[in-house]
């Protein structure tokens, strides 16, 4: 078996095994291809964000990767988050540690997935956390770079199979693998966009980014109007808005916090 054939193999059976171990999308990207690609490079330009879903790391500016040393390639999974199962997005926090039900699914998927790779496969992997700032790289830009789908007028992924209905996480690998993307897919071209005006903060209102201003021509919310800022209100609002709850064989009560849908709820594409 040729050195082509063998890299052939391992990249189908990665695919499949991420599957096996609960992913519903699997892919893979170059590392050299995601460098240059456009959440990365405007990372590096943009005003520093200090607001929700972000965490100080020490000696780090927020928002900019760090690559670890002799990483070839991206394996990135998703797992559907359908309309009729919130409860897989809620974040529920007991004693200061926080996750939702559908990260743990993808957690255990990586880890099964990173585990065999590493165990019959030969093959080192970095399991990245969820945050930048911590370590990780930036999930959409890995997922289109991999074929599951495009950046939508949202600013989410949207894959043929579930819309922006999902959920990523990514690994590191040391081995040099074909990539499985990046797909010619594109429903938002004709869309009258009811996800910009679901909004409850009007984050797609006016012009933010500009190709001359950046340098790039994808920009945040495909065309430059996605406001990070009043995307983070309306997650200080559902912060403000937890509740308590139950949690069984905990003693201590437990928070829930249901974050804002709307956006990915109105979007038409592969609605259930």
């Amino acid at each position: 078996m040729s050195v082509d054939t063998k890299r052939e193999h391992l990249s189908r059976s990665i695919i499949a095994q991420a599957k096996a171990f609960g992913a519903d999308l699997a892919g893979i990207a170059s590392v050299d291809d995601l460098k240059a690609s456009p959440s990365h490079r405007i990372s590096e330009v943009l005003p520093e964000f200090k607001g929700e879903g972000t965490k100080p790391a020490a000696g780090r500016r927020r928002g900019v990767v760090r690559w670890p040393e002799g990483m070839r390639s991206a394996v990135v999974i998703a797992v559907a988050h359908p309309a009729d199962e919130p409860k897989l997005d809620w974040w529920i926090t007991l004693k200061s540690v926080s996750n939702t039900s559908g990260n743990k699914l993808l957690m255990s998927a990586i880890d099964g997935l990173a585990d065999w790779l590493e165990r019959d496969c030969g093959v080192c992997c970095i399991r990245l956390p969820y945050h930048v700032d911590h370590g990780a790289i930036f999930m959409k830009d890995t997922a289109v770079l991999a074929g599951l789908g495009c950046i939508g007028m949202n600013n989410m992924l949207i894959t043929p199979q579930f819309g922006p209905r999902q959920r990523l996480r990514v690994m590191l690998t040391d081995a040099d693998l074909p990539t499985t993307g990046a797909a010619d897919y594109d429903p938002c071209d004709e869309c009258a966009m009811p996800c910009r005006e679901a909004c409850p903060q009007k984050a797609f209102a006016e012009t933010i980014y500009t190709s001359k201003e950046y340098g790039i021509a994808a920009l945040p919310g495909r065309t430059g109007v996605y406001s990070r800022l009043r995307c983070n209100q309306q997650m200080t609002a559902d912060n403000a808005a937890f509740e308590s709850i139950a949690i069984d064989g905990q003693v201590e009560p437990a928070t829930r916090v249901k974050y804002c849908r709307e956006c990915e709820l109105a979007c038409p594409v592969a609605a259930r």
